[in-house]
């Protein structure tokens, strides 16, 4: 007993000991901040296209150009086929409960499907896939931008806004603050979080909200269109009607209002933070932008959980009869 609660203290952390590593790494980033002093970064809203690169310097279709933020959505389909091949491993490995990625995935899937089948019901199998896909592209892709490297590290091209660059290695060179002497350099970065991108949070939305009209057709049929046009009451009780008829254009307006909301709460939300990381990246030394970073940690979380849990809940809105009830509702 003795032994385990020597084990116990020697495991557990003590500010005495090891205080001095802690004052270390605050030292050496006040240290580097100096030595390389950061630069306010170039920020626009929309994404940069990879075409000062001699490989990718012809558009894919038209005048559409190959993106760092198509290379962000990339790299995150290649963790989702990851993650897909690691928990195919755990199912056929015959192990009751996984471990690592596996466990913590079946841990998440179990919570979205209880809280989906509580909500839809018997239309939980059809409505599930949706909630889990679009909760796990968003939040894979917000947390990319916690990654070092990703917005600062990438091509360099000369610009009439730019700065003085420098070489910090052989064949390595960075953008230095000052004004330049001829014509400045700006960075434009090999990874941009897709999230940022208007491109993708109105995609995003698109599937969300045309995927529920299909549901809903599944689920009530053609009556299904009687939610946005409403006419069977509006000469048997001319005041009811109207209404019904009122309300069925407003929730017609309603769903294009659900693309712009959808779109633009998740581009705000991330692009927001991404500014607030490149700012705060310029003022305090590197130890102190931790707090941050595990803000911008639980932002990326909640707005996945949000876009996820709406769609989810529209859906199974959708899948309900709104016609049998007018009656009763009179």
């Amino acid at each position: 007993m003795e032994q385990e609660q020597n084990q116990v203290n020697v495991k557990k952390w003590r500010w005495g000991i090891n205080r001095w590593w802690v004052l270390l790494f605050i030292v050496l980033s006040i240290i580097t901040s100096r030595i390389f002093p950061p630069v306010q970064p170039h920020i626009q809203i929309a994404a940069e296209h990879l075409s000062k690169s001699p490989i990718l310097n012809t558009p894919l279709l038209g005048e559409v150009y190959f993106t760092n933020t198509m290379v962000a959505m990339f790299i995150v389909d290649l963790i989702l086929i990851g993650i897909v091949f690691s928990v195919n491993r755990a199912v056929k490995s015959g192990k009751l409960v996984p471990s690592g990625i596996s466990g913590a995935l079946e841990a998440m899937l179990e919570v979205i499907y209880n809280l989906t089948e509580s909500t839809a019901g018997k239309w939980a199998r059809t409505i599930f896939p949706f909630f889990a896909i679009i909760t796990l592209t968003v939040l894979i892709t917000n947390w990319m931008e916690l990654i070092p490297g990703v917005d600062n590290i990438g091509i360099l091209h000369e610009s009439d806004e730019g700065h003085p660059i420098g070489e910090i290695a052989p064949g390595i060179w960075t953008v230095l603050p000052g004004e330049p002497e001829g014509q400045g350099y700006q960075i434009i970065p090999f990874i941009r979080v897709t999230s940022t991108d208007l491109n993708f949070t109105i995609a995003l939305a698109l599937v969300s909200v045309i995927m529920t009209q299909i549901i809903g057709v599944r689920a009530v049929g053609p009556a299904y269109f009687k939610k946005y046009w409403n006419t069977s009451t509006f000469f048997k009780k001319p005041v009811f009607g109207l209404i019904d008829f009122a309300v069925g254009l407003l929730e017609l307006i309603s769903e294009f209002a659900k693309i712009l909301s959808f779109s633009f709460r998740l581009f705000g939300n991330i692009f927001a933070g991404t500014v607030m990381l490149f700012i705060i990246g310029t003022l305090i030394p590197v130890m102190a932008q931790s707090a941050f970073l595990g803000l911008e940690f639980f932002v990326g979380l909640i707005q996945a959980i949000v876009f996820g849990m709406l769609t989810m809940v529209f859906m199974a809105m959708a899948t309900q009869s709104h016609g049998s009830h007018d009656d009763e509702g009179h």
